[in-house]
């Protein structure tokens, strides 16, 4: 089985921020919480020009994923696709998975009182559609679903 996940040109991206807004309303994402996220480097002088970088921040899926590993209650998995989910129902909000992700991309909703993190939108993808974020809403086209067969 091939294993699913993102590619983000990051070169392209130029801060529109229509990923956030597309995975918020798929995901019904809370306001504060964002489990994808452009962050802005600059204006800052570069080589004697103006430049203004940004990059997308989302869950990696890790092959060995760190958060699954330290959630006590085994409130996040990894599927045979690649794609690591977290059960919301499941989830105590101890946010040890938080501490525990290498990439700091795993929020937390105060409301709630529970982690939250990039499901890679598998309910579409269980139905052959795109990530919410990856479904041509991005102006760039800086971010690409793929199905690999090697792990990611």
């Amino acid at each position: 089985m091939g294993q699913y996940g993102l590619i983000i040109d990051h070169e392209r991206c130029w801060g529109c921020k229509t990923c956030e807004v597309a995975c918020k309303q798929e995901n019904r994402i809370a306001d504060g919480v964002k489990v994808i996220q452009v962050s802005e480097d600059g204006p800052k002088i570069v080589n004697d020009k103006l430049d203004f970088r940004f990059a997308v921040d989302v869950c990696r899926h890790c092959d060995d994923p760190d958060c699954a590993a330290a959630c006590p209650v085994g409130a996040i998995s990894k599927r045979k696709d690649g794609i690591v989910v977290m059960d919301y129902e499941t989830c105590t909000g101890c946010r040890d998975c938080l501490d525990a992700c290498l990439y700091d991309v795993i929020a937390f909703d105060q409301e709630r009182g529970i982690a939250q993190k990039c499901n890679l939108c598998h309910h579409r993808v269980d139905n052959q559609l795109l990530p919410a974020c990856a479904d041509n809403v991005c102006l760039a086209h800086c971010i690409d679903f793929i199905c690999s067969e090697d792990p990611i």
